[in-house]
């Protein structure tokens, strides 16, 4: 339900409002962007909505995947938006900022393995890890579907951390339960396999319910595993028993490529799977 979303009658000044989502298409030519909106108590509720700007360098930058946050403007009969910005991942508790603290240090010490870090629109590579139920899963045999791809580990303490984005792709399975496995799969990938192996991959997953045929949680040697993760920016290092990380959610589209990855876990379940449904969407 919109609740101030109306056409100004003619004569009125212009209504303002400020709005933040997370982005799911960008068309410069055409000088519009389409957004996952947060609620705006008063004025609308969370909504999927396509937006105008008057000037398509408004667009330089902006990418699917980001969250932003903007003024739309509602003069007359039009509507456009405005003072668009990008909302950075912030987060000031202690385990990301030590994350992107050795992940700083990390570039630093080996910038050829940072500068690896795949770009939108880049093929993903090819790689094999082992799944809950102890198959070799390929990346490449997905092609042709779209993967949404997470990272986690089993004894993460924190909610916020590894099981908010976890349940972020159960939110997903339930949503599209229907094309599972034929048009969308999801992936997680465990990061630490010194650990985690077997027994407690496979309880992990049973908790989210998940399908081995749709929803692989996957394993492998620690070095390989770091590669995967470091293609999407994911970082992460043992300490102390347990493991600092970054965050990372990652869509790959039907052609293997990737489209969006987001950082962070400042998005709703519901704004990744109006994300989802605009790749699975594109031919």
């Amino acid at each position: 339900m919109v609740v101030g979303l109306l056409a100004t009658p003619r004569g009125w000044a212009a209504e303002k409002h400020d709005l933040s989502g997370l982005v799911l298409t960008v068309d410069v030519a055409h000088k519009s962007m389409t957004v996952s909106c947060a609620s705006v108590p008063g004025y609308m509720d969370a909504m999927t909505m396509p937006f105008d700007v008057r000037d398509a360098k408004m667009l330089d930058g902006v990418r699917p995947g980001e969250n932003i946050d903007f003024t739309i403007v509602v003069d007359g009969d039009s509507s456009y938006a405005e003072n668009i910005r990008a909302h950075r991942y912030e987060n000031l508790e202690q385990e990301p900022l030590e994350a992107r603290r050795l992940s700083i240090v990390s570039k630093l010490a080996n910038p050829a393995a940072a500068a690896k870090s795949l770009k939108v629109q880049q093929a993903v590579p090819d790689f094999t890890l082992t799944d809950q139920a102890s198959n070799k899963i390929e990346f490449s045999q997905f092609k042709g579907k779209v993967v949404a791809l997470s990272f986690a580990y089993v004894r993460c303490p924190n909610p916020a951390y590894c099981f908010r984005l976890t349940s972020h792709l159960a939110d997903l399975q339930k949503r599209f339960a229907g094309i599972l496995g034929k048009d969308l799969v999801l992936l997680t990938v465990i990061i630490d396999p010194e650990h985690d192996q077997n027994d407690a991959i496979q309880q992990y997953a049973g908790i989210w319910h998940a399908s081995p045929q749709t929803w692989h949680f996957l394993t492998g040697p620690l070095p390989e595993v770091q590669r995967v993760s470091r293609m999407f920016g994911m970082e992460f290092w043992s300490d102390e028993g347990f493991v600092t990380h970054s965050f990372h959610t990652v869509i790959v589209d039907r052609q293997g490529k990737l489209f969006a990855n987001l950082e962070g876990n400042q998005f709703t379940s519901q704004q990744l799977g109006d994300l989802v449904r605009t790749v699975v969407s594109r031919q």
